[in-house]
C-alpha cells in the first residue's frame, strides 16, 4: 500500500454526514415559496383582517362624533379607544407581523414583556394621581381645574350662539 493511495475502511466515517448540496435553480424555487404569504392564510384573510382593522378605526372614530352615547362620560370613551387600540394592534401583530404563525417561543418573549408592562403601569398610578399634592405656588397659580373646563365650554356655547359678536360690537 502506498502513500497516494486513499486509506480504504468501510466502516470508519470521519466528519458530519452530509446531504449533497441544492442546485441554484432549487435555491431560488425555496425561497420564493418563503416569500409567498400562501401557507399564512392567503388573500382573502389579509383582506378580512384589514376590513377588521377599517371597522374599528370608525369605531373609534365615532366616540368623537355626536353618535356616541356616553357622551357626557369621557372615561367610559377612553376606555373605549384603549380596547380598540389593542385589538387593532393584536391584529397588526399577529397576522401582519406572523406572529400567529411562529413557533410556540413566542409566548417566552411576549408574556414577560406584557408582565412588565403591565407591572410598569401599575406602578405609574401613585404618580399620576399624587402629581398635585407637592407643588409650588407658581405652578397651583397656572394649574388647570375642573372650573375651568366648564369657563372653557361656557365661552364655547356663547361663541357658537352669537353671543361674542354682540359683546364685540358694544
Amino acid at each position: 500500500m502506498s502513500n497516494s493511495e486513499p486509506h480504504k475502511s468501510s466502516n470508519v466515517t470521519h466528519g458530519p454526514i452530509t446531504s449533497p448540496g441544492k442546485l441554484p435553480e432549487e435555491i431560488e424555487s425555496v425561497v420564493e415559496d418563503e416569500q409567498s404569504h400562501e401557507g399564512h392564510g392567503g388573500m382573502m384573510q389579509y383582506m378580512a383582517v384589514f376590513v377588521a382593522l377599517c371597522f374599528l378605526t370608525t369605531m373609534s372614530f365615532l366616540t368623537y362624533s355626536s353618535y356616541w352615547p356616553w357622551r357626557d362620560e369621557p372615561q367610559v370613551g377612553w376606555a373605549f379607544m384603549m380596547a380598540v387600540s389593542c385589538t387593532k394592534a393584536l391584529l397588526v401583530v399577529l397576522f401582519f407581523m406572523h406572529v400567529l404563525w411562529e413557533a410556540n417561543w413566542k409566548y417566552v418573549l411576549t408574556i414577560p414583556a406584557a408582565m412588565m408592562a403591565i407591572f410598569l403601569a401599575i406602578m405609574l398610578i401613585p404618580d399620576i394621581g399624587l402629581r398635585n399634592r407637592m407643588v409650588s405656588q407658581e405652578r397651583a397659580l397656572h394649574m388647570a381645574r375642573g372650573s375651568d373646563v366648564l369657563l372653557l365650554e361656557k365661552a364655547a356655547s356663547a361663541a357658537s350662539s352669537g353671543e361674542v359678536e354682540k359683546h364685540e360690537h358694544e
